[in-house]
């Protein structure tokens, strides 16, 4: 067996895992987008601090207003550059603990007495993080510096959460569309391996492709792009009907081994696909830069041989 033909076989998997990987990170991003999912997720972390009933009031302070992404309007505002402001994704903590202490009037830079403290809190809107101020309170934090210390680190906690619980939705986003890609495309891994091991031209022109795209160094890329090196590569079929069965008068067990392979095969494309591209395109530059460093040095270094043996 050849070094590197498997090589090459394992670098065009990683190229059509890359492209199909960036297809479902953008369709995730504009699902994203689309549906406000970072927005919506901050907000059911902003209910904590000051309540499901004043949230809407929260945010249409100022400095929150300020802080509220510039995007298209709609799908049919890319044509028409319509843009608006669209739902609160991300607020630094040091500015929603001062967003807050503005909202509930604590503003003062004193300290003051117990009782006096928790009345003031008291009037606050009923939420996690009232009753995080009043545990405080009654543990004998009465400066307005500490108290401010204290928020500053639990919101920060609360902003974190607010970040894992976006990530954990696109990336069931992304489980989801991989799936969902995997069996539109009925792209098959094994099939694609052995496509790859038999069809030498194709193989080459995988690995130029993939070549191509570290070259550009970048690890985005538009979706008409994506598609048209799929169609180039013209190895990942575009429906089932194109799926390579058995010969007529196979046997049953050939039917049976079949079924497994292509099950397996599309379990691992899905699996694959729901790395992400990213995680495909940093492995493919680490698999084909040592490859170009290398020929590059050999060619290099053939031609200074040369040219001491021409000047010797």
């Amino acid at each position: 067996m050849s070094i590197s033909q498997a090589l090459e076989v394992v670098i065009g998997l990683i190229f059509v895992f890359y492209v199909l990987g960036s297809i479902v990170s953008l369709i995730t991003q504009w699902i994203n987008e689309a549906f406000e999912t970072r927005g919506k997720s901050l907000e059911r972390h902003l209910m904590k601090i000051v309540g499901s009933k004043h949230v809407g009031d929260f945010v249409k302070l100022p400095q929150l207003q300020a802080l509220r992404p510039i995007r298209y309007k709609n799908w049919f505002s890319v044509l028409t550059s319509a843009t608006e402001p669209k739902m609160l994704e991300k607020i630094p903590a040091s500015t929603l603990v001062e967003s807050y202490f503005d909202f509930v009037g604590l503003t003062a830079s004193k300290e003051f007495q117990a009782d006096e403290l928790k009345e003031l809190i008291s009037a606050f809107p009923e939420s996690e993080g009232k009753q995080a101020m009043l545990k405080w309170v009654n543990q004998g934090v009465t400066n307005i510096e500490e108290l401010r210390k204290r928020t500053t680190t639990y919101f920060g906690g609360v902003m974190e959460q607010a970040s894992a619980t976006f990530r954990a939705n696109a990336r069931s986003f992304v489980i989801i569309l991989s799936i969902l890609l995997t069996l539109v495309l009925g792209t098959d891994s094994i099939q694609l391996a052995r496509t790859l091991w038999n069809n030498a031209g194709v193989r080459a022109l995988a690995v130029a492709q993939a070549e191509l795209v570290v070259r550009q160094d970048d690890a985005e890329a538009r979706m008409d792009d994506l598609i048209q090196q799929l169609l180039d590569l013209n190895i990942v079929r575009i429906g089932w009907w194109q799926t390579e069965l058995p010969p007529a008068g196979s046997t049953v067990g050939e039917w049976v081994w079949f079924s497994v392979l292509k099950v397996l095969g599309l379990g691992l494309t899905a699996a694959a696909i729901s790395q992400g591209s990213s995680f495909w395109y940093d492995l493919l530059k680490k698999i084909t830069t040592p490859t170009s460093s290398s020929s590059s040095s050999s060619s290099g270094g053939g031609s200074s041989s040369s040219s001491s043996s021409s000047s010797g």
